[in-house]
């Protein structure tokens, strides 16, 4: 498959490196003179404009932050192959989406960035969702994804955008705004540097992330976001509320107990294989339920649902 990659940060520079490995004719290009430098002297193919990267291809792929997005899709004028990208945010994306687009974003990033940070193999076992909009997403166009993407390694699964969206508001943005103010607590208190350990390092590992990406994701779904963080702010008041009680220790066990056994659940367990008919219905319930896409063969889908109703020992 010849295949554009336009963005050659952590994610787009790992698809560079895990598609040709896969023996795709795969064409890079970044804004910024130096990355196509890195990336040349790295043995690719790299063009010196997006229309020069794009031409000839039958997929590219968007690895650009979300500010850089209506400029870059302002150049696939004309483009007449499939398109997608890996931003964070999916509904503003779907608004300036170009035709043949397919919605996409894989669960990879990590807290280093950069041409330098990319990883071939940091996309096995990732969750990558595919979005799949009802009466507008090309079913052919989002299998074809999914093939590409389960043989990366990838769960592909299926949701809408403002499913997404949601969901990533919950567990990777706003972890990612309380991991900075958690970060904060450093400020001007060196005890606090030389005590902090696990559970410090653990919750604060994402405040590594460049502010601006940061930023970006967390503006970008902003509506999400203030409802999301609005939510976990309420349940940290009560929890709060609790250390006013007589004995905070009683108080605070069965308000605690819950999270200990959900957190001891993750991540779920997968159940047994099935396989699937080609709908767009039957692949949205499947990625609802937790569930993801293993394999594409045609319009053969192979795909695993979590296990429920057992806890992880």
């Amino acid at each position: 498959m010849d295949i554009a990659v336009v963005g050659l940060g952590l994610i787009g520079g790992s698809l560079l490196h895990a598609l040709a490995a896969h023996g795709h004719r795969v064409t890079g290009y970044d804004a910024d003179p130096a990355t196509r430098d890195q990336a040349t002297a790295a043995g690719f193919r790299v063009a010196g404009s997006i229309p020069a990267t794009i031409a000839g291809t039958d997929l590219t792929i968007l690895a650009v932050p979300l500010p850089a997005l209506p400029a870059v899709v302002g150049e696939l004028a004309g483009y007449p192959g499939l398109v997608t990208d890996v931003t964070s945010v999916k509904g503003p994306v779907r608004d300036l989406a170009p035709p043949h687009f397919v919605g996409g974003h894989p669960m990879a990033g990590k807290e280093t960035s950069g041409f330098p940070a990319a990883d071939p193999g940091l996309f096995e076992g990732c969750a990558w969702v595919l979005c799949l909009e009802p009466g507008e997403t090309s079913l052919p166009g989002w299998l074809t994804l999914a093939a590409l993407l389960t043989r990366l390694g990838a769960r592909v699964v299926p949701l809408t955008a403002a499913e997404h969206d949601r969901v990533v508001a919950q567990v990777s943005h706003v972890p990612h705004l309380f991991a900075a103010a958690l970060a904060g607590r450093l400020r001007d208190n060196p005890p606090a540097a030389t005590l902090a350990a696990g559970s410090f390092r653990d919750g604060t590992r994402v405040a590594a992330t460049r502010a601006e990406l940061i930023a970006a994701m967390c503006g970008g779904n902003a509506a999400a976001v203030r409802q999301e963080l609005d939510h976990l702010l309420a349940e940290l008041h009560d929890l709060r509320a609790l250390l006013d009680a007589p004995d905070p220790v009683a108080a605070l066990i069965p308000a605690l107990r819950p999270a200990v056994e959900l957190r001891l659940a993750w991540p779920p367990a997968p159940g047994a294989p099935v396989e699937l008919v080609a709908d767009t219905s039957v692949l949205l319930d499947l990625g609802r339920s937790g569930g993801w896409v293993t394999a594409v063969t045609g319009e053969k889908v192979s795909a695993m649902r979590p296990e429920t109703g057992r806890n992880r020992p």
